[in-house]
């Protein structure tokens, strides 16, 4: 048996440009993985099978059987007996799903034999996110996700991460966005940064007025918790996970725990300098 770390990503920047003729949008993102991480256990089989826990998703509409069709479609792959343990909620622009699938592409490239080059391939087919989770760290995502720039890791921050008690859908965001002819979201004043983030790319998220105008209570929750952490907070991809600085990962923990009892997730986060990695 083989285990991977399919670690969440937070977007510290979010950039949205107005779709292109195929209907995607292009956009500038900064993106750190964090130490918030699912497992995926995998090992040879005689037929494929798919077990989740911590998560109610269907076994047979999910990344992760998109992932293994998508690359059986360009090489002989061995049937699989995967075991997937969810942390990282659904739901909430942490990326998880994404980081499932490129878990899943290199576990199966792995047992196999198969060239990573392979997996790279076929990631950005089944998804915008998924190439981010093969490079990990600290990137700048452009084009419409496919072109990923790895930068020099950050440091001396961390970040509480929450997460309330109700889910975005992707879609659903941008089309709200277009619907609002492209808002601007806010940019965070650089005396509120870590020292990292400041003098670079606007920190903001574009797609944050249209996930408030779909959930008018993701403004509500924001509110509150920039009133009980006195600093900025952010929305991550399109919602409705939610994110502040914090010195270290310590200070991240407390922050995050004084407000769990109002979400379905809260942890304090260490900045990861890796994607997704084989670890047993």
């Amino acid at each position: 048996m083989t285990v991977y770390e399919s670690p969440a990503k937070l977007n510290l920047a979010l950039l949205v440009e107005p779709p292109r003729s195929d209907g995607y949008h292009p956009l500038q993102s900064l993106v750190q993985t964090i130490e918030w991480i699912d497992r995926l256990e995998v090992e040879e089989a005689e037929e494929d099978s798919l077990i989740i826990e911590g998560a109610d998703l269907d076994p047979e509409d999910n990344l992760i059987v998109r992932s293994l069709a998508a690359l059986r479609a360009r090489a002989s792959v061995r049937p699989l007996d995967i075991k997937l343990s969810k942390a990282i909620p659904h739901g909430a622009g942490l990326g998880g799903g994404s980081s499932n699938a490129a878990a899943t592409l290199l576990a199966a490239t792995g047992v196999g034999g198969l060239s990573i080059s392979i997996a790279e391939e076929v990631a950005p087919s089944i998804g915008s996110d998924v190439p981010l989770f093969l490079t990990g760290g600290t990137m700048l995502v452009t084009g419409v996700g496919e072109r990923i720039e790895p930068l020099p890791a950050f440091s001396g921050f961390a970040a509480a991460v929450v997460v309330p008690p109700f889910e975005m859908s992707t879609p659903e965001v941008y089309r709200r966005w277009d619907e609002m002819e492209g808002p601007i979201g806010e940019s965070v004043y650089d005396r509120l940064l870590p020292p990292p983030l400041r003098d670079g790319i606007p920190i903001r998220n574009d797609l944050t007025p249209a996930a408030i105008a779909i959930e008018p209570e993701i403004a509500d929750f924001m509110a509150d918790l920039r009133a009980r952490w006195d600093t900025a907070v952010m929305m991550t991809g399109s919602g409705s996970g939610c994110f502040a600085f914090f010195p270290d990962p310590d200070e991240a923990s407390g922050a995050a725990a004084s407000v769990s009892h109002k979400c379905r997730a809260a942890v304090g986060a260490a900045l990861r300098e890796r994607g997704v990695v084989r670890s047993v």
